[in-house]
């Protein structure tokens, strides 16, 4: 059937269909568009809940590849404010300080873009962020059971004999993939199987799974007679803190500092050295130790859900994106140097929801693209560009504590009375 020939009545008894409970959610006519099935759906919800969803269904994103790739149930939208901090300037190797640039940041918390900006121009007053990124790559780790020690120590020499003929299998599942190593930890009768991987300019989770879905199918479990339980074991670790991707890395590793001088801290963010290094010592160090915290900084998850949000990556992984560490010391006369530490960073410029169009017009703003003949090099600007974004909200919000300002700021900004 023909989609434009599809009538209201017919979407109509559709809808009436799912609120009898006669039709699940997902259970449409394969004949309608994505538009048209979210359509029925929002009518149907509306009136099961007896809610309005008459913003969700505006938007301008491809409906189909939304509800094909990245969106089951699609409805429509949920709408996230998007602002920009900058100019900021980055020195890095994918990112030279001639740039100007200007960073797209999603969030609903008022204040953060304003803080972040403030950084921004201490960074610039600076002469740049420092920034380096170490593209330490992604992992998958199956779990398997084993009868025994016997079997297990069998299981492992299999591993460590045939990894050429692995590497071969998982690289068969994409040009960009490249299997980087393979850990192994035993412990009982379970094995957790570690594989790392370079993806290119993706972020790489899906890629590393199909790679080992493909290994464990194809080889491990035939000729080890050794079952996967698990296709993730939770010794990768996706979106969890963790201790192994705090020492080890995960995605991309980034370091960036930059040397603040007494004119910039007093007259850009109204603090004086000894002050900002009270701070670090007393809240993100002394008070994350005290609290159990894996990591030790002011704010990492707020200026990465923003950014991650603007750039279509997996918004989830921010919970190991924020482990890092900050650190502000003594430098110079009256002068600090502020740096903060990423060990675990997953983010891409392909794949996942930078295929998306508002995404697409955050990283084109960034300059963030993969590049013919240089694989990785786009997500690798987008990761020194991050560091940068990441430290200027960093020196802000520690100089706000010193000034007694973030109260303030949030009352002016938060509550709607700062400008627009």
């Amino acid at each position: 059937m023909d989609p434009a020939k599809i009538q209201t009545d017919e979407l109509a008894q559709l809808v009436r269909s799912i609120v009898a409970g006669e039709r699940r959610l997902h259970d449409l006519p394969a004949e309608l568009t994505a538009e048209q099935a979210a359509g029925v759906r929002r009518r149907a919800i509306e009136a099961l809940r007896s809610s309005g969803l008459e913003h969700s269904g505006r938007y301008s994103l491809d409906a189909e590849r939304a509800a094909s790739r990245h969106c089951e149930n699609f409805i429509g939208i949920s709408q996230v404010p998007l602002g920009v901090a900058g100019p900021l300037s980055v020195r890095g190797r994918m990112v030279g300080p001639e740039e100007t640039l200007y960073v797209p940041l999603a969030t609903t918390e008022g204040a953060l873009i304003a803080s972040v900006n403030r950084g921004c121009r201490a960074i610039v007053e600076a002469g740049g962020a420092l920034v380096r990124v170490e593209d330490v790559g992604m992992t998958r780790a199956p779990v398997f059971r084993a009868s025994g020690l016997e079997q297990s120590e069998r299981f492992l020499a299999w591993l460590s004999d045939n990894e050429q003929r692995i590497r071969e299998v998982a690289e068969g599942t994409s040009r960009f993939l490249r299997l980087a190593d393979i850990k192994t930890q035993a412990i009982g009768t379970s094995i957790f199987v570690r594989f790392r991987f370079h993806s290119g300019d993706a972020m790489g989770m899906n890629m590393a799974t199909i790679a080992c879905d493909r290994v464990v199918q194809q080889l491990i479990e035939p000729e080890t007679g050794v079952r996967c339980v698990a296709l993730s074991g939770n010794y990768c670790v996706d979106k969890k803190p963790s201790a192994i991707n705090f020492l080890e890395g995960r995605g991309k590793r980034i370091h960036a500092e930059v040397q603040l001088g007494p004119e910039i801290l007093e007259g850009c963010l109204k603090t004086r050295a000894e002050a900002m290094i009270e701070v670090q010592y007393r809240k993100n160090l002394i008070g994350s130790i005290a609290a159990g915290a894996m990591g030790s900084n002011a704010h990492f998850a707020n200026v990465l859900a923003a950014f991650f949000i603007a750039t279509g990556q997996d918004v989830a992984q921010v919970v190991e994106g924020s482990m890092g560490m900050t650190t502000v010391e003594p430098s110079g006369e009256g002068g600090v140097l502020a740096s903060i530490f990423m060990p675990d960073v997953p983010l891409g410029v392909v794949g996942g929801g930078t295929a998306l169009s508002t995404q697409r017009e955050a990283l084109a703003l960034l300059g963030a693209a993969a590049e013919a003949g240089k694989p990785g090099a786009g997500s690798l600007r987008l990761a020194e560009i991050l560091g940068a974004t990441v430290l200027a909200g960093e020196i802000s919000l520690m100089a706000a504590f010193t000034s007694g300002d973030l109260a303030g700021a949030h009352e002016r900004l938060g509550r709607g009375n700062g400008s627009s």
